[in-house]
């Protein structure tokens, strides 16, 4: 990130918009209230962390949020899913007969969304009372969420609220931008990559599990797609952070990707402590 944007985004935190959206967050134990005003960014000197941050980020397919969510319960930290909050916003715009690339009115609907997350053994999303954490990965809203994605005001309002929720620490965040954007001063950066076809197969294993039919072709060429849409935007175009651990999964295991993140966080922890 360039002095530039990183001092664009310490601006961006210091001076949210009273007009941030409806979105909350609260552990599986606690009553849904909303987080709007909790505090500062993570860039804040005001407010120090007190538990390390943890950025996972990585293509569609990578396996992003299944090693994230397993790093999350190895630590006791909370897990983010970014991606949801895209998700969800793509798929109350679709339920509202919103043309995907109206920048305008979905920026609204991102404003306005009544979404709730909550954490635990497995997060749920809440979207206007409604649990559609099943619906966020059907093929319909794969179709349309780079695009809703790429409007900079809806990621001006989702990235505000994810640096809010991280500013305490003890988190593991994963997305696309997590580690050069949202949290560009994160403890520990991962990038997790494999080749088209590795993801394309585990897209189509997880979409069958979820009853949807597609290909494995078609599954590839949206794939594609994604990656062509998202490394290409505009707007925190997708990449690894320059001091991120880059980690090809291509052929392994969930545990052993886990175990190399954990082992990384871990070393990079010792550097902090012997400084």
């Amino acid at each position: 990130m360039s002095s530039r944007e990183r001092g664009k985004a310490e601006e961006e935190a210091k001076h949210p918009s009273s007009r941030e959206g409806r979105f909350s967050f609260a552990p599986a134990s606690a009553d849904l209230d909303p987080v709007a005003g909790a505090g500062a960014s993570p860039q804040d000197p005001a407010r120090r962390r007190r538990l390390p941050v943890i950025a996972i980020d990585g293509p569609a397919g990578a396996g992003k949020s299944t090693v994230a969510r397993s790093v999350a319960a190895a630590l006791g930290y909370t897990y983010i899913d970014t991606g949801a909050m895209y998700r969800a916003v793509a798929l109350a715009a679709l339920e509202a007969g919103i043309p995907p690339g109206d920048a305008e009115a979905v920026s609204r609907v991102a404003r306005e969304v009544d979404v709730r997350l909550r954490d635990g053994g497995r997060p749920r999303l809440l979207l206007a009372g409604r649990d559609v954490t099943d619906r966020l990965r059907s093929p319909e809203v794969e179709a349309v969420v780079s695009t809703v994605a790429a409007h900079g005001e809806v990621r001006r309002v989702l990235v505000a609220l994810q640096r809010r929720l991280a500013a305490e620490g003890g988190v593991v965040l994963d997305g696309r931008d997590t580690g050069t954007h949202v949290v560009p001063d994160a403890d520990c950066k991962v990038f997790l990559t494999a080749s088209v076809e590795e993801r394309a197969r585990r897209r189509l294993r997880q979409l069958q599990r979820e009853g949807y039919r597609m290909d494995l072709g078609e599954v590839a060429e949206e794939i594609r797609r994604r990656d062509a849409m998202d490394s290409g935007r505009e707007v925190a175009p997708l990449r690894p952070a320059p001091d991120a651990l880059v980690l090809d999964t291509t052929g392994m295991t969930v545990s052993g990707v886990v175990q190399l993140i954990l082992d990384r966080c871990r070393q990079l922890g010792a550097r902090r402590r012997d400084r």
